[in-house]
């Protein structure tokens, strides 16, 4: 019974280094880091001579060793035995070095502490294993467990960290949660409109075809920030996000930037509700619910958090459009952020 247990011990601090080394991986190999804070103690560690030993990344070489020893765990036999003293103690020595390396740095990196803490307790059980003569529980159905925690351990971090999106530096925080939002595959775009603006329905009126034409590659977050120099910008704000909470955003936006300005009234903008399919009572209930205008308000912080100044402010990924724009400033800026997905 006791084997037993030691035996899950150690499938489980293998697959515990399995997932922090994978983690770990994905920083060193990906440009940007996805996991760590590039200032931490995981980035510090990362710019040291150790960590790209002969020039390939610590973590690879970790995640082999560590891999290898869990398979070495669920074989049993004198031969596995001693494969698995030999990684864990390699393990273990190399642990207690990088340990050492981060005291002198008075820094912490806190996936490599998960490996190098499970690589001296592996050392431990290969030891014991060696002197005891333990192998495995007999039958399949322990050790494929066992062996399919390994490969989970290694395969949802890479799933994970593969597909988040890197965030450039620099960009404002507000845009970069959009853009981490959307995730990968798709252009962010981030629209400052009020819907009264000339210079905004100037810009719509040339973006609009575009984003039609790329609409399988675009996510568009629509920001609204009614000026109070358009007496009725403010209605057609909350038109536009009891339009989108009803299931018909972008068509309700599309008509308030095409009607004239002046019918932009509460009456005006329930006729286009109405034009386009929307319940009158249910947009008017939305419209008058305090939550729609907090949530304009909050478009209105995150405008000012996103340094931005006037209108129309667009965002194409991470970069920043101010001002009326023609459609072939717009159709570069789109083409290239699609062309870089």
């Amino acid at each position: 019974m006791r084997k037993d247990v030691w035996f899950w011990l150690t499938v489980l601090l293998a697959a515990a280094a399995l997932v922090a080394s994978a983690i770990l991986l994905v920083d060193y190999v990906r440009p940007a880091p996805v996991f760590c804070d590039a200032s931490g103690g995981c980035g510090r560690v990362k710019a040291t001579v150790f960590a790209r030993p002969l020039g390939i990344p610590l973590p690879a070489i970790g995640l082999a060793g560590m891999f290898g020893l869990g398979l070495a765990a669920l074989v049993p036999g004198r031969g596995a035995r001693i494969v698995q003293l030999v990684l864990g103690w390699v393990g273990g020595l190399a642990a207690l070095l990088l340990f050492g390396v981060q005291a002198r740095m008075s820094v912490l990196c806190p996936y490599c502490a998960v490996v190098d803490g499970s690589a001296l307790g592996l050392a431990v059980l290969s030891t014991l294993r060696w002197r005891k003569h333990w192998d495995p529980p007999s039958g399949r159905l322990a050790t494929g467990a066992a062996a399919v925690g390994l490969l989970l351990a290694i395969a949802v971090p890479f799933g994970i960290g593969f597909q988040r999106r890197i965030i450039p530096e620099g960009i404002p925080e507000p845009i970069a949660e959009e853009m981490r939002r959307t995730g990968r595959g798709k252009v962010t775009v981030v629209d400052f409109v009020d819907f009264e603006c000339p210079y905004c329905r100037d810009t719509h009126a040339a973006f609009a075809p575009l984003l039609e034409q790329w609409r399988a590659k675009v996510r568009v977050a629509r920001k609204h920030v009614p000026l109070r120099m358009h007496p009725h910008a403010m209605d057609a704000a909350k038109a536009a996000c009891c339009g989108e909470a009803l299931g018909k955003g972008d068509e309700i936006a599309d008509a308030l930037f095409e009607a004239p300005p002046e019918e932009l009234t509460r009456e005006g903008c329930e006729k286009i509700a109405k034009a386009h399919g929307l319940d009158v009572d249910r947009f008017r209930a939305c419209v008058d619910d305090p939550a729609t205008a907090s949530r304009i308000e909050k478009d209105k912080e995150t405008f000012r958090a996103a340094k931005s100044h006037g209108l129309p402010t667009i965002w194409i990924d991470g970069t920043k459009l101010a001002g009326a724009q023609d459609r072939e400033a717009l159709a570069s800026t789109l083409e290239a952020a699609i062309r870089d997905l």
